[in-house]
C-alpha cells in the first residue's frame, strides 16, 4: 500500500477542484436569500429551537449568515447568546499519504465554522472510496486522519455517510456554535481597516507539483493541517467583524468577495505576502492548476495591478487548500498585507 499514490485517482485534488467561482454564481444567482427557517406546515419556523414566536430578523431562527454574499458557512440564530453554524466541505486528495489526506480534508472542513467566528461541536464524515481499486485500508487511514484533526479541534465525530465512488474523496459536514454579536463576515469590511493573513500562499503550486512528480512538502502538509482556531479567537477577541478563509479561489478571488460584499476596495501590498519558500520555484517550473488559471480570469475585469509580475498574480490567485485566515484587522503573528479603502474604480488594487 506504501506504493500507492492517492492522487493518481482523482483528476483534481483538493480545493482547486471547486467549480470556478463564475459558473458556480451563474447557477446560484437564481436562489433567493433565506431570511429565516421555512416554516411546515402546522409548525412554527422555529418550534425545535424552543422559541415561542415566529422569526424575524433578529430573533431566533434568523439567518444571521446565509446565501447572498457566499460566506463560509450558515449561521442560524437560536437566542440572544447562541448562534448555530453548518458547513460542509470535501473533495479529492491533494496528496497521496492517506493519513495526511484525511487530516488536510478535516482541517479544511473545521475552517468554516473558524471564518465566521464560531466553534465547532460535531462533525460527520462524507467518503467516497472506488473500493474495487484501492483497498479498504486506506479509507481507514483517511478516516483516522480526520478524526485525530478534529479530536484537536475539540469536536465529536458522529458518524457519517460513505458510498461508492469513480474517485476517493473525503471531507466533514460541521456543526459549531457562534455568539452573534461576534461573528466574522464578508460584507463587514469597512475602509481603513488592515488586511492580515495568518498563513502563507503556495500551498497549490507545491499540491501540483507533488501530484506530478511525488516530491513530498512537508512544510505545505504541515500548513494545511493546522488549525485556524487561534487565529479566529485572536480575531473575535481583537473585535474583528469581518474575514474569510482563504481556500480554493485564491487570496484574489476570496478578497474580491470580501471587498465585494463590503462596497470597499481591497489594496494588496504585494512584498507583504508570505509565501512559503518552495512556491515560487513551482510557478518557475509551471506547476500551476487550472483552478489558479480560472480565478485570475475571474478577477482579472475587477483588477488594478500595474507592475505586477505574472508569477506574483498566479501566486496571489493560487488555488489554496485549507489555508489560513484573511483578517479585516490586525491579529497577533500574522503579518499584514493591505488594507480597505473606500471603493474605487477597481475591487482590488495592488501595489
Amino acid at each position: 500500500m506504501t506504493d500507492i499514490r492517492l492522487t493518481q485517482y482523482a483528476r483534481g485534488g483538493g480545493c482547486s477542484c471547486k467549480i470556478p467561482p463564475g459558473e458556480l454564481e451563474a447557477v446560484l444567482a437564481a436562489f433567493p436569500a433565506l431570511e429565516h427557517i421555512p416554516s411546515a406546515p402546522g409548525r412554527k419556523a422555529n418550534d425545535f429551537l424552543g422559541a415561542r414566536n415566529e422569526a424575524t430578523e433578529h430573533g431566533e431562527g434568523a439567518v444571521l449568515i446565509g446565501l447572498e454574499h457566499g460566506d463560509d458557512a450558515a449561521v442560524i440564530r437560536i437566542d440572544g447568546d447562541r448562534a448555530l453554524v453548518s458547513t460542509v466541505d470535501f473533495f479529492a486528495p491533494v496528496v497521496d499519504d492517506p493519513y495526511d489526506f484525511g487530516r488536510i480534508a478535516a482541517a479544511n472542513a473545521l475552517s468554516d465554522v473558524y471564518a465566521v467566528g464560531g466553534e465547532p461541536l460535531v462533525a460527520l464524515n462524507l467518503l467516497g472510496w472506488p473500493r474495487d481499486l484501492l483497498p479498504m485500508e486506506l479509507a481507514h487511514e483517511v478516516l483516522r486522519g480526520g478524526l485525530d484533526v478534529a479530536r484537536q479541534a475539540g469536536c465529536a465525530v458522529g458518524g457519517g455517510h460513505s458510498i461508492d465512488d469513480a474517485e476517493p474523496k473525503y471531507g466533514m459536514a460541521v456543526t459549531g456554535l457562534a455568539d452573534p454579536a461576534r461573528l466574522l463576515r464578508l460584507d463587514a469590511g469597512r475602509p481603513g481597516l488592515p488586511l492580515s493573513l495568518s498563513k502563507p500562499l503556495g500551498v497549490g503550486v507545491l499540491n501540483s507539483r507533488h501530484k506530478a512528480t511525488g516530491e513530498v512538502f512537508p512544510e505545505a502538509i504541515a500548513s494545511m493541517t493546522a488549525l485556524n482556531r487561534q487565529a479566529a479567537r485572536a480575531a473575535t477577541s481583537a473585535g474583528a467583524q469581518c474575514a474569510t478563509d482563504v481556500t480554493g479561489f485564491g487570496l484574489l478571488g476570496h478578497l474580491f468577495k470580501l471587498a465585494r460584499a463590503s462596497r470597499v476596495t481591497a489594496v494588496v501590498d504585494a512584498a507583504a505576502v508570505p509565501y512559503l519558500a518552495p512556491a515560487r520555484r513551482a510557478v518557475r517550473d509551471g506547476y500551476v492548476s487550472g483552478g489558479t488559471r480560472r480565478n485570475l480570469a475571474w478577477v482579472s475585469p475587477h483588477l488594478e495591478a500595474g507592475g505586477i509580475t505574472e508569477e506574483d498574480l498566479l501566486l496571489l490567485a493560487d488555488a489554496q487548500t485549507s489555508g489560513g485566515l484573511l483578517v479585516a484587522g490586525e491579529i497577533p503573528g500574522a503579518p499584514v498585507i493591505g488594507e480597505l479603502v473606500p471603493a474605487g474604480e477597481r475591487a482590488l488594487v495592488i501595489r
